[in-house]
């Protein structure tokens, strides 16, 4: 399974370097080493075999981040943020055009991914996460069981405009090219460059899981077979939204892991006080500021960046967060049939 890292704020900007790479379990780390508090316990039918299986211990598929800028705006072609992207697949640690981009420069929205390919899915940049469709990012990490099965059927479900943007070869991106159709459908050919309404956001992405679901159970079945349970852990913004899922189709097993915080920023950004790996130890630069300072920001993450426990949550099996542009965190039930 991947990794993948989001940070969303209206107020309060991150460094790049400060939540990818510093860290000691930043994202770009995570190619080989694992952080899962509150995992172990969540669940006391949980296995350390079925734990080992949803969360692999290398990512080394390549990594790939997106921020989002105003620039554009700024010279009058859009309304709002726009995605910049940047995707390697040499280690994220070795890679200086990576290095220097997270030392200088800071973002309001950044999503960050770490692959390990399923299948025989090509590694390519293009494979690499987060996808971009206009001025909205998709990141996935888990599977879409049986996908060499069922992809073709997924793929006629897309609409012409969706199928253009998908560029690569991945069961993640044809779900979000299936998600983007069902938006599509509601919102519009405006759709890639317009904000929408996070509530139309789920819908659609239930849709769009539940036709997954639909595909496997029609088309296996033809065969006489019961598909296998798909992991889906995914995020989406336009770089002032998000919306997060953790979704497995099983009634014991659970989705990789996915994590919540609203305070870890705090010792992720350098202007403030505070350590991501040490308690009680300040991470060595002038502390501009003091924490109460601190814009509201929500970050949701495979694995927490930081070691202080109580500011991480373990997002529940089958849940939807939702936060706007007021910044309020809202939970939700996915509502998909599992079959």
């Amino acid at each position: 399974m991947c990794r993948w890292f989001a940070y969303l704020s209206t107020t309060e900007p991150c460094l790049l370097e400060d939540v990818l790479i510093l860290p000691d379990h930043a994202i770009a780390k995570q190619v080989h080493d694992r952080y899962l508090p509150h995992l172990f316990h969540y669940d006391p039918g949980t296995t350390q075999r079925e734990i080992s299986l949803r969360n692999s211990p290398f990512n080394l598929d390549g990594l790939g981040v997106i921020w989002y800028t105003d620039a554009r705006a700024a010279f009058g072609e859009c309304t709002g943020p726009r995605p910049v992207t940047y995707k390697m697949l040499r280690q994220p640690t070795a890679d200086p055009i990576f290095q220097s981009l997270a030392a200088h420069t800071s973002a309001h929205c950044v999503f960050a991914h770490i692959r390990a390919a399923s299948g025989a899915t090509a590694i390519t940049t293009y494979n690499n996460h987060p996808f971009t469709f206009g001025r909205h990012a998709f990141m996935h990490n888990g599977v879409v069981a049986h996908y060499d099965e069922i992809k073709r059927a997924m793929a006629l479900e897309l609409s012409d405009e969706a199928h253009v943007r998908v560029k690569g070869t991945t069961d993640s991106e044809m779900l979000a090219g299936l998600f983007f159709t069902y938006l599509e459908e509601k919102k519009g050919q405006n759709v890639w460059e317009d904000q929408h309404p996070l509530e139309e956001m789920k819908e659609c992405l239930e849709r769009a899981v539940a036709k997954v679901l639909q595909l496997q159970k029609e088309i296996l079945g033809r065969a006489g077979r019961t598909p296998e349970a798909s992991s889906l852990n995914i995020a989406i913004t336009d770089g002032e939204q998000l919306l997060a899922i953790r979704f497995r189709n099983h009634d014991t097993e659970h989705p990789p892991s996915l994590y919540l915080s609203t305070r870890a920023g705090v010792a992720l950004n350098r202007k403030f006080p505070g350590h991501p790996d040490l308690e009680g130890v300040d991470n060595g630069v002038q502390n501009l500021k003091g924490e109460d300072e601190h814009g509201d920001h929500v970050i949701i993450a495979s694995e927490p960046t930081t070691f202080r426990k109580e500011d991480w949550e373990l997002i529940p099996k089958n849940q939807c967060v939702m936060v706007g542009r007021d910044m309020v965190v809202r939970h939700a039930p996915v509502e998909v049939k599992l079959y």
